[in-house]
């Protein structure tokens, strides 16, 4: 059926092109968009319209006909929103109303120019006096296009997405706010937003399976960023002490609803800061983003109530954890291995990797209002700082909320002999078969020997965010173009 659609999108083509008439033309310039016209003049009354001497044009895409014979009622689609307009043969004339019946389709785009009117039912209406082909469509909408839910076709085919369903547009409109908000934001408090390299020598600033790629001039290899920690913590050894990022991440693992494997990041550090500090500002931002976008700081997202209302909660692992598994598991490595392993965890005999991961099943995956979660074993945070009054563990802390991460930050660790012994033992979990380390970066670690002052550091998952706050349940619906198997 649709072979024959375009078939017959073809036929009109080609007598358009034997009627001399330009198919895509690009000299019409809509003076109106439709939002701010039915904003403006949707409240007017038949007679208050009838004595604007103003004319309006407008342009779009055509997303419905209605043929009455001698008129026809149509809608076109802006970035704004859709205005309807109303072609009738008394004004356009006989060969130029049998011209828009036979060979404008759903999908064109038109340019019009006319006055306003009401309908009988009250709906604002151009009253078109001429108008124009702008592009002339080969393809058809899909069959019920309006309102289009197959998944596939949405996430594989985003622009027919965004033509039938207007909210995912409010949804990507939202995300664009996010981010406005985030820079406002930092600029205000004197941060700088700069730009660090996506191909890195070594991947490094995570514990994740990176993507190769091949420099063929420097005849080597390469690795799509995990991250851009180091290559920002470089430049607050270098005096830029409040410093920002804005990008995207790349890893190479798993896709679910909350990963894909380029993902958008925020990444902050502040010197002269703790992670106490950062619990602090990112509680302020993330408030202070929520009111912006929804207008509310209490909101539903995926049928739980969300209340971000400060101060937010602050709760220790390990202690959370002697309350859901007792003391003598958590004091007993046997012991706790053992738990792991009947969660499934493949804790490789990582001590701290048992620990997060059975925290993150038992108690992560239940929290709902936003909290901070600290206490992490140091033998997973390689790049924080330790705790002054317990060694085994680092001043870093994960924010949760709607039982997933969203923020990770830390007091950075800034003793270069310390972070090399960190990377070297990172170096023996892989020799152990652990795939998911940090490499060893000397080129850091002569950076950290010239000094880099008391630094804290925070990443917030931009994605996850805008998920919360748009109440999406998955991932690729906040992402244009998510990452899908072929078909």
């Amino acid at each position: 059926m649709e072979n024959e659609l375009i078939e017959q999108r073809k036929e009109k083509i080609k007598e358009l092109r034997d009627l001399g008439v330009d198919l895509f033309p690009n000299d019409f310039k809509p003076l109106h968009e439709s939002g701010a016209v039915l904003s403006s003049y949707g409240n007017l009354s038949e007679e208050e319209l009838k004595n604007l001497s103003q004319e309006f044009s407008f342009a779009g895409r055509v997303i419905a006909l209605r043929d009455f014979g001698k008129s026809v009622f149509f809608h076109i689609m802006d970035r704004t929103g859709k205005i309807q307009g109303y072609i009738r043969r008394d004004v356009v004339g006989d060969e130029n109303l049998k011209f828009f019946k036979r060979l404008i389709d759903i999908g064109d785009f038109i340019g019009i120019r006319g006055d306003l009117f009401k309908t009988k039912t009250g709906e604002l209406t151009v009253n078109v006096k001429d108008f124009k082909l702008l592009t002339k469509t080969m393809r058809p909408l899909p069959e019920k296009w309006h309102g289009l839910k197959d998944v596939e076709t949405r996430f594989r085919q985003r622009y027919l997405d965004l033509i039938s369903n207007p909210e995912v547009r409010e949804v990507f409109l939202k995300r664009t706010k996010v981010i406005k908000l985030i820079r406002q934001f930092l600029d205000e408090r004197g941060f700088i937003e700069v730009e660090t390299p996506i191909l890195h020598p070594i991947a490094g600033g995570a514990a994740a399976k990176p993507f190769k790629t091949y420099h063929n001039a420097l005849d080597m290899e390469l690795f799509l960023r995990i991250a851009p920690e180091l290559y920002l913590k470089r430049l607050v050894v270098g005096g830029i002490e409040r410093v920002y990022e804005i990008g995207r991440n790349f890893r190479n693992e798993g896709i679910s609803t909350q990963h894909n494997p380029e993902f958008t990041m925020l990444e902050l550090y502040q010197s002269y800061a703790t992670y106490e500090d950062l619990m602090d500002l990112i509680e302020e931002l993330i408030c202070l983003i929520t009111q912006n976008v929804l207008g509310m700081l209490e909101f539903t997202y995926q049928n739980a109530n969300i209340n971000m209302m400060r101060p937010w909660k602050r709760i220790n692992i390990i202690e959370s954890l002697k309350s859901a598994l007792g003391e003598e598991i958590l004091n007993n490595d046997e012991a706790l291995f053992k738990k792991a392993t009947s969660f499934g965890i493949d804790h490789r005999r990582i001590r701290g990797k048992a620990i997060i991961e059975i925290f993150e099943r038992l108690i992560g995956l239940e929290i709902v209002n936003p909290t901070f979660v600290f206490g992490f074993p140091l033998d997973v945070s390689p790049l924080a700082r330790k705790n002054s009054s317990n060694p085994a563990i680092a001043d870093r802390f994960e924010l949760y909320i709607a039982g997933r991460e969203v923020a990770n930050a830390f007091s950075e660790l800034n003793d270069p002999i310390d972070q090399k012994e960190r990377f070297l033992n990172q170096l023996d979990l892989k020799s152990k078969g652990e795939e998911e380390v940090h490499e060893m970066d000397e080129d850091f670690i002569s950076a950290l020997e010239y000094g880099m002052p008391p630094t804290a550091g925070a990443g917030v998952g931009i994605d996850r965010l805008v998920m919360l706050l748009t109440n999406s349940p998955s991932i690729r619906e906040v992402i244009f173009f998510p990452h899908l198997r072929p078909e």
